[in-house]
């Protein structure tokens, strides 16, 4: 009887150390990073720009979406890093994120859907859109307008969208709207 006990014993911390194995494991598939990398015209109507958005990061604190864009030459003409913790803090109060893995799982989803074809604006302005208080630049809205050059849009938080674009006039890409 003292020796059922004893294998029994043992087969159950053998099991328990077999499982907290694989938790470990699926525990480490689960902060495996972000990278994702696709082209898309933006600068330039004739030429493909390469977006890129990288999540780095295994604490929601520490984490970093960091996010390029290189023109068909390879310059990089926009670098933004978002920060896990602000975008955890700036979101909906109704999506429960008291814990570590729901922040982490958050990040990766909005690191995930970052490349969403609706956030991808062909083109940024229509010709017959108004210009309205959203526009910081309201040339930049105007130019945009003639250019026909395309946009991109992504998060900030729950209510803060940030829309960008090239600036021809100026070189450089811009914010040409910030909106809910």
């Amino acid at each position: 009887m003292k020796k059922t006990i004893y294998i029994f014993i043992c087969s159950i911390l053998i099991l328990t150390a077999c499982q907290n194995d694989n938790s470990e494991k699926a525990s480490a598939l689960e902060f495996k990073n972000v990278n994702q990398i696709l082209t898309k015209s933006f600068s330039n109507l004739n030429t493909l720009d390469t977006f890129k958005i990288e999540l780095t990061g295994k604490k929601a604190a520490d984490i970093i979406l960091h996010f390029t864009i290189k023109n068909n030459e390879g310059k990089e003409i926009f670098s933004e890093d978002l920060k896990g913790k602000d975008l955890v803090d700036n979101t909906d109060p109704n999506i429960d994120l008291s814990k570590e893995k729901a922040q982490v799982l958050y990040l990766k989803t909005i690191a995930n859907d970052f490349f969403a074809e609706d956030n991808f604006l062909e083109p940024a302005v229509m010709p017959d859109d108004k210009v309205d208080n959203n526009a910081p630049d309201k040339a930049l809205y105007e130019e945009l307008k003639k250019s026909g050059l395309n946009g991109f849009k992504y998060r900030l938080g729950k209510e803060s969208n940030l829309y960008i674009a090239w600036s021809e006039k100026e070189q450089k890409v811009k914010v040409y709207y910030k909106c809910c």
